[in-house]
């Protein structure tokens, strides 16, 4: 008849198995405790477990590390002050502005510079003719909510090009909304709470370092 192990030999048996000594990699551990999956012990699927963890861990530092490089330096902001150009060739200034104009309520005029600088790089027709159709509706149409200012002269330029579209039929509406941004809305952008504010933080950002 076999021996009936007391509750303390089994105690002593569960702990020689977590004070026992690491294996080499790749080898499996002896004497696994059969209840590894309470994680009470140090079998290897606990620790694969445990590492699995620290590595999303570490995942996730990394991205908030990204995240955090992705602000413009104060060098790039104040450079910005400088030249519209440089401000919208930047993806964090166009953010910036394109938020400022929202509050304004000319948002629509960086849209439609967007999307006429997005038309000048496509090159295949089906999809130059689709965007310019899409352009023309979003931003040159009367009937559109989105409507941008252009004279009557680049308008009727556009509704003669609309029957055999190109990548750059709306360059010179595009020349005008730049022009009218650079003049009107970019002076107010530099006075304005949100690039001063931004600025500011970028500032002290600089004497914490």
């Amino acid at each position: 008849m076999p021996r009936s192990v007391s509750g303390v030999e089994m105690r002593k048996r569960q702990a020689a198995h977590i004070e026992a000594p690491p294996q080499a990699p790749g080898q499996p551990r002896q004497n696994t405790c059969c209840l590894c999956w309470c994680g009470c012990c140090k079998c290897l699927w606990n620790e694969d477990r445990i590492e699995r963890s620290e590595r999303q861990t570490c995942t996730k530092m990394d991205s908030i590390e990204a995240a955090d490089e992705q602000h413009p330096s104060l060098e790039e902001v104040l450079s910005w002050a400088r030249s519209f150009e440089m401000m919208l060739r930047s993806l964090e200034g166009r953010e910036i502005f394109q938020e400022f104009l929202r509050s304004e309520y000319s948002e629509d005029n960086l849209l439609f510079w967007l999307a006429c600088e997005d038309l000048k790089k496509e090159a295949n027709p089906s999809v130059v003719d689709e965007k310019a159709r899409i352009i023309y509706e979003d931003y040159v149409s009367i009937l559109s909510p989105k409507e941008v200012s252009l004279d009557s002269r680049v308008r009727e330029g556009i509704n003669q090009t609309l029957a055999e579209p190109n990548n750059l039929m709306y360059e010179e509406a595009q020349l005008q909304i730049y022009t009218l941004m650079h003049r009107d809305s970019f002076p107010r952008f530099l006075n304005s709470s949100v690039y001063r504010d931004l600025l500011a933080s970028r500032r002290r950002t600089c004497l914490d370092t």
